[in-house]
């Protein structure tokens, strides 16, 4: 794993479980600002993120909760639904596609931003790093020939980490941390790939739309102070 893999992971931990309450200002010098509605947004003071012409989005990083791989298999009632590293990996995949899929849709939505694989050469460049951790299926479908079902309240939970850096100086400008769970049926409601993948992604939608709000929020607040 990846040392900013680890250090994002550390972070929505401190921020998301382990504190009552956020930070004011991060250790890095972000200050929390209201107004938003993820869970906390922090800003770097002076940031000015209307200016930026491009954004360019990275691959989306995906950890599970720790120990969930462990947990599933001990609460596992036979060794053909045991969930392999393969299993594991495959989920993880599939999370970090349809986080790039979704968060790429919601900013080509007319009217679109300048997206870039590459940032043009003396262009300013918004870099977005999305990352999910504390991702927790509570009942993940396996690659087995055996013929069960799961049955659980809720799909389960996962936390957005983004950062949105400088292209040119790597520095951060800005960073989103936003714990969502699916939602609770209240009953118990039978649980397959299908529905875990249409209730992730109906999470990583509202992410990818909140995060286009904010970004019209800045540039329509500029074009109006212009």
């Amino acid at each position: 794993m990846s040392q900013p893999m680890t250090a994002l992971i550390l972070l929505a931990c401190a921020m998301v479980a382990g504190c009552a309450t956020s930070p004011e200002v991060t250790d890095d010098g972000l200050a929390r600002v209201d107004g938003y509605r993820f869970a906390d947004v922090y800003v770097r003071p002076g940031a000015d993120l209307a200016h930026y012409q491009h954004v360019e989005v990275d691959d989306c990083e995906v950890a599970f909760r720790r120990n969930w791989l462990r947990d599933q298999n001990q609460n596992s009632r036979s060794v053909t639904t045991r969930i392999s590293q393969e299993d594991a990996d495959r989920i993880r995949g599939d999370v970090a596609t349809a986080c790039d899929e979704e968060f790429r849709a919601a900013l080509t939505k007319p009217p679109a931003y300048s997206l870039v694989d590459t940032p043009p050469e003396g262009e300013d460049t918004l870099v977005l790093k999305p990352a999910i951790v504390n991702l927790d299926i509570n009942a993940p479908d396996v690659q087995s020939a055996a013929r069960t079902r799961s049955y659980t309240t809720s799909a389960g939970e996962m936390t957005l980490v983004l950062e949105m850096v400088d292209g040119v100086t790597g520095e951060v400008q800005a960073r989103v941390v936003d714990r969502r769970r699916g939602i609770d049926q209240g009953t118990l409601q039978w649980t397959s790939s299908v529905t875990n993948r249409a209730e992730f992604n109906r999470i990583l939608r509202r992410w990818a739309d909140l995060l286009r709000d904010g970004f019209d929020r800045v540039r329509d607040g500029s074009a109006a102070a212009g």
